[in-house]
C-alpha cells in the first residue's frame, strides 16, 4: 500500500537532521574559538545562495549512521554558492564528525566538488579543519588524499584554488593546501607533517602545536601561508576580499570595477616619499597606495620575505598585480625567499590574466655564504623564468636604484617587459658609482696626491656618464624618463594600451622551471 508523501518527507527530514549536528557539538567548537563548518559557509557565501550536495553520503565502512560520532555527510560539507554575486564551489570539513578526519567517501565528496568547479569554471575554496587521515579506513583514506592532490594539480592555473586553514591540518592533508594558489591561516590553526617525533613532542608537551606549525610560524618563517588572520570571521572576510581581484577561471578577465579615482590625478607627494638619497629608506607601500585607485592595496605574503612586496590593486578599475622591492628591509636586496615569493606571485598573475606592475628600487642580489649555499642562483632563476614566461602586460617603473643582475631579472626589456619607465633620479648600472670607481680606478686612486678629492671627481664622472636613466633611454632599454608625479596617469594609459596584448610562446608540452 502506498504511503502518503508526509511519510517520505519525515524520513528526509530525519536524515537531514542527522547531518546537521547538535548544539553540544557547536558549543564545543565555539569553546575552541572557532565557528562550525555551517557557520563558516554562511559567512563566506552571499545569504541564501549555498546549495549543499552529497549531504546524505555515509562512510564506506558503516552501513548504519548514528553511532561512534559519525553521521550523514561523512564530516565534510560540499556544494556551491555565490560570493559577491559570483559562483564558487567549496568543501568545509566538519571537525565535530570524527574530528573532521578524511576517509574514502569524505575524499570522494571533495574531489567531486573540485571536478565540478573545474568543469564549470568557478573558484574552489577548501575550509580545512581536520585531524588528518581516518586511521580505521587505512589505505582507502590515503588513496583519497592522492585523488585530492591530483585534482589540485589538474585545476592548477585553470581556476583559482584557495585553502583556508581554520583548525588542525596535519599529515598528508597539508599537501593539498600547498598545491593551491593561496593559503589562509587563522592564529589558532596549525599545519605540520605528522611524524613520530612530532606526535611525541606534542603528547609530552615539550613543544606546542603553535610552535610546530601555527599560523604565525607559517606566515613568517616557512612562507606556507599567504595570509594570517585573527579568527574565522576575519579570515572569511579576507577570502572574500581576495576573490574580488580574481577571475572565475583562466578564460575570464579579472573583475572590473567602475573607478571613482581620477585617472588624470597627479601625485606630487611621490617626490617627498622617495628620497633622492640612495641610502635613505622608505616604505614602498606608500608609493603603491599613492599610485593605485583609492589607495587600496591587497597585500599577499605580507609577513614573509618582507624585502619584496607583492599584492593586488586597481588602476582605473582594472586589476593589476604589483611586485615591488622594499627598501625598508635589507635595502630592497633580492634574496632566496624574495625570489620564490615574487616568482610564485608572477605566475599566478599570468595564469589569471592579471597585468603585472613592477616597481624597482634594488641594489642587487643579497650577497653572502648563506645565500650561495641556500641556492640563490637557482632560486633567483625562478624569478627570471616567471617574468619571461608571463604573457600578460608587464609594466615597470624604476623608482631609484637598479643595479646588476637585479635589473635584468625584474621585468627588463630582455625579459619581454612591455612599457618601462624610470624617474629622473634613477640609477641604472652594473653597480653603484663608488663601488665601480674603487674597482676601475684603484691604481689611479693610489697614485693620486689627494685620493679623496680624486675619488669624488671620478664618482661624479661615472654618475654623469653611466649611472643615470638616460643611458638606458638612449639604448631603448627603457621607454621613457618620467616625472614622479605623472606615474599614475602614465601607468593607466600604458595599461589600457597593453591590456589587449596577445603573446604566444614556442609550442611545447611545458617548460622546465628551475628547481
Amino acid at each position: 500500500m502506498a504511503k502518503p508523501m508526509e511519510f517520505y518527507l519525515e524520513e528526509l527530514k530525519r536524515r537531514k537532521a542527522i547531518s546537521q549536528g547538535t548544539p553540544k557539538e557547536s558549543d564545543a567548537q565555539h569553546q575552541k574559538g572557532r565557528l562550525t563548518a555551517r557557520e563558516r559557509i554562511d559567512l563566506l557565501c552571499d545569504p541564501d545562495t549555498f546549495v549543499e550536495i552529497d549531504s546524505l553520503v555515509i562512510p564506506r565502512f558503516e552501513s548504519y549512521v548514528g553511532g561512534k560520532g559519525s553521521r550523514f555527510g561523512d564530516g565534510v560539507i560540499t556544494g556551491f554558492g555565490m560570493v559577491d554575486g559570483r559562483h564558487v564551489a567549496l568543501a568545509a570539513q566538519d571537525a565535530s564528525v570524527m574530528g573532521g578526519s578524511l576517509g574514502e567517501m569524505h575524499a570522494n565528496k571533495i574531489v567531486k566538488a573540485m571536478r565540478m568547479a573545474l568543469e564549470y569554471g568557478v573558484p574552489f575554496i577548501a575550509l580545512n579543519d581536520s585531524g588528518g587521515a581516518r586511521i580505521q579506513e587505512g589505505v582507502d583514506s590515503l588513496g583519497g588524499y592522492a585523488r585530492i592532490f591530483d585534482a589540485n594539480c589538474e585545476a592548477s592555473g585553470v581556476i583559482p584554488q584557495l585553502s583556508v586553514i581554520m583548525g588542525p591540518c596535519a599529515g598528508g592533508a597539508v599537501y593539498s593546501p600547498a598545491l593551491t594558489d593561496f593559503v589562509f591561516m587563522t592564529e589558532n590553526s596549525y599545519m605540520f607533517i605528522t611524524g613520530p617525533d612530532v606526535v611525541k613532542a606534542v603528547m609530552q608537551e615539550n613543544v606546542s602545536q603553535e610552535e610546530l606549525g601555527g599560523g604565525r610560524i607559517h606566515s613568517q618563517e616557512s612562507g606556507v601561508a599567504h595570509f594570517l588572520t585573527r579568527d574565522d570571521r576575519d579570515c572569511l572576510a579576507q577570502v572574500r576580499g581576495l576573490l574580488s581581484y580574481l577571475p572565475s577561471n583562466n578564460q575570464d578577465d579579472p573583475p572590473y570595477l567602475r573607478p571613482t579615482d581620477d585617472p588624470e590625478r597627479r601625485c606630487p607627494e611621490l617626490e617627498q616619499i622617495v628620497s633622492t638619497d640612495p641610502y635613505k629608506p622608505y616604505d614602498v607601500r606608500q608609493v603603491i597606495s599613492t599610485v593605485v585607485d583609492d589607495g587600496k592595496f591587497f597585500e599577499v605574503h605580507q609577513l614573509w620575505a618582507e624585502n619584496m612586496v607583492v599584492g593586488f590593486a586597481r588602476l582605473n578599475g582594472w586589476v593589476i598585480g604589483i611586485v615591488a622591492n622594499q627598501p625598508m628591509v635589507l635595502a630592497g636586496c633580492i634574496d632566496i625567499k624574495a625570489s620564490v615569493k615574487a616568482a610564485h606571485f608572477i605566475r599566478i598573475c599570468d595564469a589569471y590574466n592579471i597585468p603585472i606592475l613592477t616597481l624597482q628600487d634594488v641594489p642587487g642580489f643579497l650577497p653572502g655564504k648563506d645565500q650561495e649555499y641556500g641556492g640563490i642562483i637557482r632560486n633567483g632563476a625562478r624569478m627570471i623564468y616567471a617574468y619571461s614566461e608571463a604573457t600578460v602586460p608587464k609594466l615597470m617603473v624604476i623608482l631609484r636604484k637598479s643595479y646588476g643582475g637585479a635589473y635584468c631579472v625584474m621585468s627588463s626589456k630582455g625579459l619581454r617587459g612591455d612599457l618601462l619607465f624610470a624617474w629622473p633620479n634613477a640609477e641604472i648600472a652594473v653597480m653603484g658609482a663608488e663601488g665601480a670607481v674603487n674597482i676601475l680606478f684603484r691604481n689611479d686612486l693610489k697614485a693620486s696626491d689627494d685620493p679623496m678629492t680624486r675619488r669624488k671627481e671620478l664618482v661624479e664622472d661615472y654618475e654623469k656618464r653611466f649611472n643615470n636613466p638616460y643611458v638606458a633611454a638612449a639604448r631603448g632599454l627603457i621607454d621613457e624618463v618620467i616625472e614622479p608625479r605623472d606615474t599614475r596617469r602614465l601607468l593607466i594609459r600604458a595599461l589600457e594600451f597593453t591590456i589587449s596584448k596577445r603573446e604566444r610562446h614556442v609550442p611545447r608540452k611545458h617548460g622546465i622551471s628551475p628547481a
